[in-house]
């Protein structure tokens, strides 16, 4: 008989293997858009089939973006009914979405136009987007002669907003028990150091103000503070005084240094058509002045990114000047870009007047930018 059969603790046994377990998860991700029409009126008879496009927007890390046909777009109505659809602008394919148009209700009375397909999804399901230039929408949106009796036109204006859930699935394989990480605070520690006024080993006097902070902290987010401190400054000199600079705008400039964002102040940051051509006095742009002194590419993107939200025909050519001057060169990117695509208009407006007394290489920067060569404007 073998050694195996004589022992008694060799049994057959099965093993059971690790459980493991997985699902799938649709989800949705959504964002919306305003498309505002000013001279409704003076679109009447350009064409059925004839549109306006908004500008594209991004919805779900695609691009979109909204078809306004002022005659209508199927030539059976004969211009009877104005169309509206949302069109896919990303060289995607497949691409299943929920939409929402409305056309608001500009008397503020809350009686919007809603066409949604929202409301639609478990009957009809999601709508798929076959490709680049796939549209959903509405041939008969709105009957014209009833929309131009209505409350959606006012002063020949029209706003329509889209709404748009992009449908995103994907395997969730992860283990049965998991433990969330919160996000990082490192910026409120940081930000308690800042208001520790114990701990501080330098102090700033700008305009009459003193601030406290710490060398080690403003050395490791500056190479310009870096410099200062242990390279050029005596080491018993604990007290700099800024003379460039407003208290509000420093007071600002250490918050981000410390906490990485900027202060929640909104009035801060705002901007009033009439400020324009005194631009460089505003916060923002006395904020983005110090981003550069100190060398804070972060804090300027920033900056850049505020100013970007209020260029306008009648702001581009202020703001184009005020990112040279600053190296602000996003900024300014944007700013040819929009001058480009606008260009009849912002040759006739007051920035561009300004450009050509106080910034003529900048004019003729705008020009070329816009033209394809510097020419004289009269």
């Amino acid at each position: 008989m073998s050694r195996a059969m004589c022992n008694p603790t060799m049994v057959s046994r099965s093993v059971l293997g690790s459980q493991t377990s997985s699902k799938s998860v649709t989800e949705t991700m959504s964002g919306s858009h305003e498309f505002v029409i000013k001279g409704y009126s003076l679109t009447k008879g350009m064409g059925i089939g004839k549109y306006i496009v908004s500008e594209t927007f991004i919805v779900g890390g695609f691009q979109w973006a909204i078809y306004f046909f002022p005659d209508g777009r199927d030539p059976k109505d004969n211009a009877a009914y104005v169309s509206v659809f949302v069109a896919l602008h990303s060289k995607s394919t497949n691409v299943r979405a929920l939409f929402n148009l409305t056309l608001l209700d500009l008397c503020k009375k809350g009686e919007h136009k809603v066409h949604s397909h929202f409301s639609h999804s478990l009957t009809i399901g999601p709508y798929t987007l076959i490709n680049h230039g796939s549209m959903w929408g509405y041939t008969r949106f709105f009957k014209r002669r009833h929309l131009e009796m209505s409350n959606f036109l006012k002063d020949d204006c029209l706003k329509i907003n889209c709404t748009i859930a992009v449908l995103v699935s994907s395997i969730d394989s992860s283990q049965l028990n998991t433990i969330q990480v919160p996000e990082s605070d490192i910026g409120e520690h940081f930000g308690m150091l800042l208001e520790d006024e114990e701990s501080f080993d330098v102090t700033f006097s700008v305009g009459g103000e003193r601030f406290h902070a710490h060398k080690l902290v403003l050395a490791a987010r500056s190479t310009m503070f870096e410099t200062q401190f242990f390279n050029a400054m005596k080491k018993d000199d604990q007290e700099i005084v800024v003379i460039d600079m407003e208290p509000k705008v420093f007071k600002a400039l250490l918050h981000f240094v410390y906490r990485d964002t900027l202060l929640e102040d909104e009035e801060l940051f705002m901007l009033d058509s009439s400020f324009f051509p005194s631009l460089s006095e505003s916060f923002i742009a006395k904020l983005l002045a110090a981003g550069e002194k100190y060398g804070l590419p972060r804090l300027m993107l920033m900056c850049e990114s505020i100013l970007c939200k209020d260029i306008s025909v009648d702001s581009v050519a202020y703001i184009f000047a005020l990112a040279d001057r600053y190296c602000a060169t996003h900024l300014k990117s944007i700013c040819q870009k929009f001058s480009a695509e606008n260009f009849d208009a912002v040759m006739h407006s007051d920035g561009f007047e300004y450009l050509k007394k106080n910034w003529p290489l900048l004019q003729s920067e705008l020009l070329k930018t816009g033209v394809g060569c510097e020419k004289e404007f009269s």
